[in-house]
This record gives C-alpha cells, sequence and structure tokens, in this order.
C-alpha cells in the first residue's frame, strides 16, 4: 500500500498531476451548487486546495509555483484577447461615463484599503490580498504575488489567505449592494425597464424614416457621393426605387435621376432643409418597402480567408462593386457599426443584404468557410504570451516610486493580448480563436492557478484565522460595499443612470460573473450586460495595475 501513500502524499510527476486534478475536479463540482441562487463558481477549487493542503496533499514549491504562473498567463491572455475588439470601443459615447464611474469604484476600494491598513496596521500584502478577494478579482492577486515575489525573493502566503478570507462575502457584498440601492432609491423594476423603453421609443420617434421623392433637376444625374456632400451628415438614403421599376441598395456610385424614389432616414429637424434640395415627400402613393425587400436576400458571410484580414471596408468596395450592403459586423460576440474605416478580421460575422448572385460573390472573396474557423490558431496565441511575458518584464521607472514597476505575468500578457487582438490584422496576424478555444484555455488557466494558490495556502490558513485573521472578513465587506454604494449613488443622482445599467457598471467594475448573473436575472433586457462589457476591460486592467502598484510603492 506504500504506492498509495506515495501517489497521494509523495513529490513525483504522477503525485503532482493527480492532486491538481483531485483538486479541480471537485472545485467544479462544489461550484455547481447555489446557495440563495448564488455560486461561488470555480472559486471553490481554491477553497478546496485549501482543505487538501491543510491535510498535507501538497505539491513540490518549483513545480507548484510553474503551475501558478503558467495558469495565469493562460487566464489572463485569454481574457485580453476575448475583450481586445471591444476595450478601445468601450471608451465611445456612453460609455467614456461608465467607465470613468467603474474607475472610482477601483479607486475607492484602494483608498479604503489603504486608510485599513494605517487603522489596523495589517502588512499591506495582506491587505492587497483582502483587496483582490473582496472585488473578486483573481487576476489582482497573481498580480500582488508576483510583484511582492519580485520585490522580497520570496512568497507571502497571507496574499492567498486574505483572498480566500474575503472572497466569499465579496461575492455576496456585491449583489447586496446592488439590492440596497434598488431599496434606497425604492426602485420598480416594472416601472423603470418600462420608463427606459419610452426613451427608447422617444429617441426614434426623433429620427425621420421617409420616401421622398426626386423632383429637383438640379441633382439629376450626381451620384450619392456628390449628394451627400449637400446634405451633410446624419441622413441615410438606403433604397432607391428607379422610375422603371428596379429596386437598388443606395451606395455611393448610385446615380439619381429625376422621379427616382428614396427610402431615406434623418432627424425630423434636418427633414424640411432636406427635402428642400431632394424633392417631395411621398405618403399615399409611397411604395412598400418591405415587400420590395422581399427581392433581396440577407445573409450572414464569415470571414475566413487571410488575404482579408486587415483589410477596411472602404479597400474591399463591397457596395460598390457588388450592390450589396453590410449592415452588421460581429466580431467576438460584439456588434460593431459597419463604417467605411472598419478594418475587418478572420472570424467577423457580416449581415449582408443584396441580390443572391452578388451575395455568393461576396462570400466567395471574403471566404465564408466554416471548415477554416475550426484550425485554431495557435501561432497568436504562444507569440503573444512571448512577447507579453517580454513586456511585462521590462523594468519602468518612475520618480517617486522606490522600485522599479514592472506590468508581470499577469499585466504583460493582459496589455499584449488586447493589442494583438485589436492591431494585429494591420501585420497580417491572424488573431482569431474560437469562443470555446478561448474559454477552454481561459478555464484551464484559472483553475490552474486557484488550486496551487489554494495549495501554497492552506498549510497556514486555519491559525490564521483563529489568531485574528476573522477579521479580515468585516474589513472585506467594507472593501467591497462602501466603494459600490458610492459610484452607485452618484450614478443615479447626477448622471441619471437606469437601475439596469447600474447592475451591469457595478457588476462589471468588481469583475464579477455572478453578479452579472443575478443582473441578468432581474429584467428582461440586455442593459446589464451591455455596460457589464463597457466597463470591463478597463476595470480588469486597472485592478492589476493597482494591486502591483500598492505592493512597489508601500511595501
Amino acid at each position: 500500500m506504500e504506492w498509495i501513500n506515495s501517489l497521494f502524499f509523495g513529490s513525483s510527476v504522477a503525485h503532482s498531476v493527480i492532486v491538481l486534478a483531485l483538486v479541480i475536479t471537485f472545485g467544479i463540482f462544489l461550484g455547481r451548487i447555489k446557495v440563495l441562487g448564488v455560486s461561488f463558481g470555480i472559486t471553490w477549487i481554491l477553497f478546496v486546495g485549501i482543505v487538501l493542503s491543510h491535510y498535507g496533499m501538497r505539491l513540490d514549491p518549483e513545480t507548484l509555483h510553474f503551475c501558478k504562473e503558467f495558469g495565469l498567463i493562460l487566464f489572463v491572455y485569454s481574457v485580453g484577447m476575448q475583450v481586445g475588439p471591444s476595450f478601445f470601443a468601450s471608451f465611445k459615447k456612453g460609455g467614456v461615463t461608465l467607465n470613468a464611474l467603474a474607475s472610482g469604484v477601483v479607486f475607492l476600494g484602494v483608498v479604503i484599503t489603504y486608510i485599513i491598513h494605517l487603522a489596523t496596521d495589517i502588512p499591506i500584502t495582506t491587505m492587497v490580498g483582502i483587496m483582490s478577494g473582496a472585488v473578486t478579482n483573481t487576476p489582482g492577486l497573481g498580480a500582488a504575488q508576483q510583484a511582492y515575489a519580485d520585490i522580497s525573493g520570496n512568497n507571502d502566503t497571507t496574499i492567498a489567505m486574505g483572498y480566500a478570507v474575503a472572497y466569499p462575502l465579496g461575492v455576496v457584498g456585491i449583489i447586496s449592494s446592488i439590492i440596497a440601492l434598488r431599496a434606497i432609491f425604492r426602485i420598480k423594476l416594472d416601472k423603470e425597464l418600462e420608463s427606459t423603453k419610452i426613451k427608447s421609443e422617444d429617441l426614434s420617434k426623433e429620427m425621420a424614416k421617409v420616401t421622398v421623392r426626386i423632383t429637383n433637376p438640379n441633382i439629376a444625374g450626381k451620384c450619392l457621393s456628390e449628394i451627400s456632400s449637400i446634405i451633410g451628415a446624419g441622413t441615410v438614403i438606403s433604397r432607391v426605387l428607379c422610375a422603371s421599376g428596379q429596386m437598388n441598395i443606395a451606395s455611393s456610385a448610385t446615380v439619381l435621376e429625376v422621379g427616382d424614389l428614396t427610402l431615406l432616414i434623418t432627424s425630423k429637424s434636418k427633414l424640411n432643409d432636406i427635402t428642400s434640395v431632394l424633392g417631395d415627400v411621398v405618403d399615399r402613393d409611397a411604395p412598400d418597402w418591405q415587400s420590395l425587400d422581399s427581392q433581396l436576400i440577407i445573409k450572414k458571410v464569415i470571414v475566413t480567408k487571410g488575404t482579408i484580414n486587415g483589410k477596411s471596408l472602404e479597400h474591399l468596395r463591397i457596395r460598390e462593386l457588388y450592390g450589396v450592403n453590410v449592415t452588421r459586423v460581429n466580431r467576438a460576440g460584439t456588434d460593431l457599426i459597419p463604417r467605411p474605416s472598419l478594418e475587418l478580421q478572420i472570424g467577423d460575422r457580416l449581415l449582408i443584404v443584396g441580390q443572391e448572385d452578388n451575395l455568393k460573390k461576396v462570400s466567395k472573396i471574403l471566404g465564408n468557410s466554416l471548415k477554416r474557423l475550426n484550425e485554431p490558431n495557435l501561432l497568436a496565441i504562444f507569440l503573444g504570451i512571448s512577447i507579453g511575458i517580454f513586456v511585462g518584464s521590462i523594468p519602468m521607472i518612475f520618480p517617486g516610486i522606490p522600485q522599479p514597476i514592472k506590468l508581470g505575468l499577469a499585466g504583460g500578457p493582459l496589455v499584449v493580448a488586447i493589442l494583438v487582438s485589436r492591431f494585429g490584422p494591420h501585420f497580417g496576424l491572424v488573431t482569431y480563436t474560437t469562443l470555446g478555444a478561448n474559454l477552454i484555455l481561459r478555464e484551464i488557466g484559472i483553475s490552474l492557478f486557484l488550486a496551487c494558490v489554494g495549495l501554497s495556502a492552506g498549510e497556514g490558513f486555519v491559525d490564521t484565522i483563529a489568531n485574528g485573521g476573522y477579521t479580515w472578513i468585516g474589513y472585506g465587506v467594507l472593501i467591497t460595499v462602501v466603494p459600490l454604494l458610492i459610484i452607485g449613488v452618484i450614478a443615479r443622482l447626477v448622471f441619471k443612470i437606469n437601475y439596469f445599467t447600474i447592475m451591469g457598471l457595478l457588476a462589471g467594475s468588481t469583475t464579477d460573473p455572478p453578479a452579472l448573473a443575478y443582473s441578468n436575472s432581474v429584467g428582461d433586457t440586455d442593459m446589464s450586460a451591455v455596460s457589464y462589457a463597457t466597463v470591463y476591460p478597463l476595470t480588469m486592467f486597472l485592478r492589476v495595475l493597482a494591486a502591483q502598484l500598492m505592493i512597489i510603492v508601500l511595501t
């Protein structure tokens, strides 16, 4: 029976693999259990690791360190590749306000953490671990651990202990804060949802969708590119019905003639000015555009040809050459506006409207081969990881900071992944990875990381809690709840943001999927998911950077 003891409590490769596999297996199983509709998910892996380590099932330090860091790299790189396409777009329009508010949550959390550190004399390393657990941010934990190791050459197990202690009530505290805001402002969900629908309808009413007959002989024979410069931006001519009865999708090369009917979309305030240039609004005899659209076909086409990667819609001239209209571009689950300057990437899904023959030609040009997408693009993954590690290892010196700052194994791959997924196609690099492949890499990475963190923290965990570590729970609750309530109140009172958007904002500012799941279950709307996705990329980056800076500057 000695072989069994060696397998579970030895130091062989088989021992290391089976311990990691058992920790991850039991953690995933327990993560499926919900209490009051809330689950800690794969974070159970951390707690299982602590328990098994407490009873003597541990890994040798070198294997443990390698698996932990490699898992963290896989996780943050996969996250960066997923959020990269929408990262820069998230700063546009209302996204600026949401990202500013989310940054406020991060900043207030750092301030409260530092105040508690000064008031209690708890080491800043421990407090950073508590902060990371309180906001359920695992990459921040990894960044803090690596930053401390770089400075001191040692590992501080209290970072992981603080994280593990604060995490459970971190999840509960985030959801409780969302519920508390609902009570504070006496929000009734049905009325809130109705008011958002009314605002959306009011906005759509400001736009006019009319049929205009061309009567001005001065614009006869001119193409839409010339006419657009006359009528100005903000007006779209989407369809043209010629006097011969042929309907065409409007393009910049479409020539208008007297007697043509156009389907025009513009703001009501500009309608009179537009019609004074083009002609008369047709009411009673307006054609049934929806019926005429039956002549056209709507088709989803996937970009799979390498030669298209990085080419803009303007460069491809799809509309001018083939008479079809790209109405939507979906990239990694995010809908993008098909502007002429939009550069296509492998894996983009285009919604195209046009005649069947023309759609076939465009499909052939773009590729539209699902088989091509099933081939893994490992080059972009491992090249990006190697560059990320290199970038993360570069020491950066800033005035007033005693130690050089490094992005580290958490920040470097994350930043490079965002940049590669966004700009890689400019250099001919195919960065597309299927959602399933990205998810499996991410889950394997975070599972390895959490298992190793738990196994490394378990030896002294119980003693730490018994000797005063239980107070960390209360400190974690403060770090969780206070920033969320302050920013939630500001978002509601100052910026008049609807409750569903605030829920997604708070969930995203803590990078907490359970809170997002709760928010999505509250109302029949996707506003929470949209605001979560808007603030998630920047928040993830700030959480990693903040944890590292606190260790470097305050240790």
